[in-house]
């Protein structure tokens, strides 16, 4: 059974961490660029980060950038998310998605169409 699991989500203060994590069972992530979204107030999930798991490769969306950080472990087959210095504006239902984009850029870029797979979520609470 294909599938991706996040966790880590939980409760935060103004300026704290937490490392999300996407476990893929059923499939490799190798072919697969790998996206964080979060639900945003628009019809569409906002692109968080993107990582061609294959090449390392990423991309940040601009609010993010220099405080979230992705990588991947191939030997487990998942990706994480560090998020520092946590702002409010952050909280959010947080999802990992995998697509066949042929860039990390493509994949945030383009966004939700792009994706074969998406995991359940994880809640991020960021308190002020």
């Amino acid at each position: 059974q294909v599938q991706l699991v996040e966790s880590g989500g939980g409760v935060v203060q103004t300026g704290g961490s937490l490392r999300l994590s996407c476990a893929a069972s059923g499939f490799t992530l190798d072919h697969y660029i790998i996206a964080w979204f979060r639900q945003g107030t628009g019809p569409e999930r906002e692109d968080v980060s993107c990582v061609d798991f294959g090449s390392g490769s990423s991309y940040y969306t601009v609010s993010v950038r220099g405080r979230f950080t992705i990588s991947r472990d191939k030997s487990k087959n998942t990706v994480y998310l560090q998020m520092n210095n946590l702002k409010p504006e952050d909280t959010d239902v947080y999802y990992c998605a995998a697509g066949p984009a042929t860039t990390a850029q493509a994949m945030c870029t383009i966004g939700t169409y792009m994706v074969d797979y998406w995991g359940q979520g994880t809640q991020v609470t960021v308190s002020a």
